[in-house]
């Protein structure tokens, strides 16, 4: 389970003319700036101007809750149009009047109603919905729709009718390899709150720490985590947080495995004899739980009932994943337990395992979820699958009548383009379809964050604004698939997230300065803006990694994907196939001759850092590959072929070049290896 000015663009490109329906086409003309895509919206005439305020009325039923998130609405409305304040009441501005039928569940419930209605119009807005929930939806698509005009800032006229697909929508963040402070989690729990995302996966503990306070067993964080955890009072803090913005909070407790880090403290807990330290490396390690001790399931009857006092939500994750069994099949006693009762091999003893422990769940009245590992013939119907190994995975859960959850294709950490993550529904397998009844036990899906090369400073940048794909995937219909639209919605959010609380654009330019030795970083952005992290496990196999390796190198600065020269390949791909315009033309020259003199401005710098040393063949391959296709260029635009000794030549110079240098991938490559095949001579 290895797991410029930022405003928004001008009015023109807000305004639209059509109807956006769950079942219409996915291709559409020119889409709402909103992401994710609602249900259906109508277009209206004109748009009301926020430029002097706006007037925020809550009617029916209220609760501090939604004084808060008005509150907190008014604020980021004040940043985004760049106000000193919006004031509450006001002559001049417009006015929002919010109506809510009734109150959610005081607990947040899996599947309540979170529908809303907004309908804006010159003169005013309204914004109803049966709960506080539909509420925080309707303001986040108030906040998108906010644009600049020729008189200031307005929101544009529209009617909206929305509710989600799917009713769990969730980020699970790992913070026991790498543990991620208080102000990150809020941070990330603002930006779910930005795009509709509903469950908050607090994966707690790891081989490399217990990262909650336990009073009950206080050696688990004493002892597991380095002084590194959460005080029971600070996870209250952020499960009210995380309630104020619509969003449930689902703890995970790894086990068997993945839990060395609880047998420092407690060594019986242990299926071998120790001594057991926290693990410092990354990967599966043989340590797991003894399933056949009567005292391992007393030790977690008092855990467990601790822990879901704690955590108020239904659904309680016990892991479940990567119990390699060697600890068990190094151990006698065990085995001859295994031998009496009549268990065949180590997954049924996970199996039974994961009964005791799913009943102690069900004691404390909770709902176990688990990774796949967990569905077995006897499993109890009532646990959630969470599918890491796949769309087959998981819709074999449902066929045989499990409610789950897909995250595989959701892996947020494995550098994977947004536009794969938004290729991967999880209601298509490649099986047989399910039937309705079988997909309704699909109740969505988790994007995952895994942080074995993520940091408190870096993580935030990792995680969005590629998740904002995940979201609209798992609330807008099933037909919304234009990766196009889906990108120039996402560029509009990444420019605004600052303003919502997510300031990893900020971040990572500092991470730059730094990198620079707080020099003006101008080449060494040009050269970051087009390559990448090496995708899936490959970054494993190109350096020896630790929970003391410093990330903070150019890797662990740039985003997962580059935008940059994701366009350059479009860009590429168009000129190849005859169907570009004179601006793509314009621009592929611009870009390459940028790109091929970068590196004589960059390397004189790079000499000054061991951090920015390794990066001088990075920097000249990418000046190599340009040249390369600047006469891949002249050629097409000359209509004067290369031939096919010389093709062979550039192609094979270029897949020199797209080998990691830095543990980066230089990204033009690509487009640049189109343009160079187009070249060639029929």
């Amino acid at each position: 389970m290895f797991r410029s000015d930022m405003r928004r663009t001008s009015c023109a490109v807000f305004m639209f003319s059509f109807m956006l329906l769950a079942g219409n086409s996915a291709k559409a003309q020119t889409p709402l700036p909103l992401i994710p895509l609602p249900a259906t919206a109508v277009e209206g005439t004109g748009s009301l101007s926020v430029d002097h305020g706006l007037q925020v009325v809550l009617e029916g039923y209220t609760e501090p809750r939604l004084e808060r998130a008005r509150a907190r609405f008014l604020d980021t409305l004040s940043r985004e149009i760049g106000t000193s304040g919006v004031p509450p009441q006001t002559v001049a501005g417009g006015k929002l009047i919010i109506k809510t039928a009734g109150p959610s569940a005081p607990v947040q419930q899996l599947g309540e109603d979170e529908s809303y209605h907004l309908e804006i119009t010159t003169t005013g807005a309204h914004l109803t919905a049966p709960t506080p929930l539909g509420v925080l939806h309707g303001l986040q698509t108030f906040l998108q729709l906010v644009h600049s005009t020729p008189e200031g800032y307005a929101v544009t006229g529209v009617t909206i009718d929305d509710k989600p697909r799917f009713p769990w929508r969730g980020l699970m963040i790992d913070t026991g390899r790498h543990f991620m402070p208080l102000d990150v989690l809020r941070q990330n729990l603002d930006g779910m709150e930005a795009v509709k995302m509903n469950v908050f996966h607090w994966h707690l503990s790891e081989d490399q720490g217990f990262r909650v306070e336990s009073k009950t067993f206080p050696l688990l964080q004493e002892k597991g985590s380095d002084g590194l955890y959460y005080t029971q009072d600070q996870v209250r803090g952020i499960l009210e947080y995380a309630h104020d913005r619509g969003i449930r909070v689902v703890p995970e407790f790894d086990m068997p495995g993945h839990a060395t880090a609880w047998f420092v403290g407690y060594p019986n807990l242990a299926s071998g004899s120790g001594p057991y330290k926290i693990e410092r490396h990354w990967g599966i390690f043989d340590p797991a739980m003894d399933p056949t001790r009567e005292s391992t399931y007393q030790f977690l009857d008092q855990l467990l009932g601790e822990m879901t006092a704690l955590f108020p939500d239904a659904y309680f994750h016990i892991g479940g994943d990567e119990c390699n069994g060697k600890e068990w099949d190094a151990n006698p006693r065990i085995k001859q337990y295994m031998q009496t009762h009549h268990i065949k091999d180590d997954a049924g003893l996970q199996a039974y395992f994961t009964s005791r422990v799913q009943q102690l769940v069900t004691k404390r009245h909770k709902i176990t979820v688990g990774w796949d590992e967990l569905l077995q013939p006897d499993t109890p119907r009532d646990v959630v699958i969470q599918s890491w190994r796949g769309q087959d995975s998981l819709a074999e859960a449902a066929r045989r009548g499990y409610r789950g959850l897909l995250s595989a294709g959701y892996y947020i950490d494995l550098n994977q383009s947004a536009a794969d993550h938004y290729a991967v529904d999880p209601l298509v397998n490649g099986k047989a379809k399910l039937s309705p009844a079988e997909e309704a036990n699909i109740l969505g899906g988790e994007a995952t964050m895994w942080t074995e090369y993520a940091t408190p400073e870096n993580i935030t940048g990792k995680i969005w604004p590629r998740t904002a794909a995940i979201a609209e995937r798992l609330w807008s219909a099933q037909s919304v698939k234009d990766a196009d639209s889906m990108y120039r919605r996402i560029d509009t959010l990444s420019q605004n997230f600052a303003y919502y609380g997510l300031p990893y654009q900020g971040v990572r330019e500092q991470m730059l300065r730094r990198l620079n030795s707080y020099s003006d970083p101008k080449a060494l952005q040009i050269l970051a803006s087009v390559v990448q992290p090496p995708r899936d496990y490959a970054r494993e196999e190109l350096r020896a990694y630790d929970a003391f390796y410093p990330l903070n190198r150019l890797v662990d600065t740039v985003p997962p994907e580059s935008n940059k020269a994701r366009e350059f390949n479009e860009l590429a791909a168009r000129i190849a196939a005859g169907k570009a315009a004179p601006e793509d033309w314009r621009k592929a020259r611009q870009w390459l001759a940028l790109w091929r003199d970068n590196d004589a401005a960059l390397q004189p710098s790079l000499p000054k850092s061991t951090l920015t040393a390794e990066l001088a063949p990075l920097s000249h391959n990418l000046s190599q590959a340009a040249t390369i296709g600047l006469l891949a260029l002249d050629a097409l635009q000359n209509n004067a072929p290369v031939s096919a000794e010389m093709q062979k030549q550039q192609l094979a110079e270029l897949k020199e070049l797209e080998k990691p240098q830095a543990i980066l991938l230089n990204r033009i490559v690509p487009g640049v290896e189109v343009l160079v095949s187009a070249a060639k001579a029929q």
